[in-house]
């Protein structure tokens, strides 16, 4: 299941989505924590912010150097008609922007950084 805010028209919803027609997994131990991944070449945080669903980037709502809360905007991303924010993972200064005003991105792709 997978939550997401969504803007209609000024309107701001949550939805959740959940996959209907898979059988759930079988529980499995949990494997040991592996280390958080190094940002990537050119990218100024350690703290990585990727795509959730597959859009295109509508707009850009902080700029790097921006000191952000858990939840605020960096990107607005614009999937099937409707507006998504990319919001940020915790609290911290925005250290890099790795995408553009209509660029479009996959799930998982790399879309900010943040210390």
């Amino acid at each position: 299941m997978t939550n997401y805010k969504i803007t209609v028209n000024g309107e701001v919803y949550d939805v959740t989505v959940e996959t209907v027609g898979q059988a759930a997994p079988a529980a499995a131990p949990a494997p040991a924590a592996a280390p958080a991944p190094a940002a990537p070449q050119g990218s100024a945080g350690g703290v990585r912010v990727e795509a959730q669903v597959a859009g295109k980037i509508w707009k850009i709502a902080a700029q790097p150097g921006a000191q952000l809360n858990a939840g605020d905007s960096i990107v607005i991303l614009e999937s099937m008609k409707m507006e998504i924010p990319v919001v940020a993972p915790q609290a911290g200064k925005l250290a890099s922007i790795n995408v553009r005003e209509g660029d479009p991105v996959e799930v998982g792709d790399l879309i900010a950084t943040m210390n």
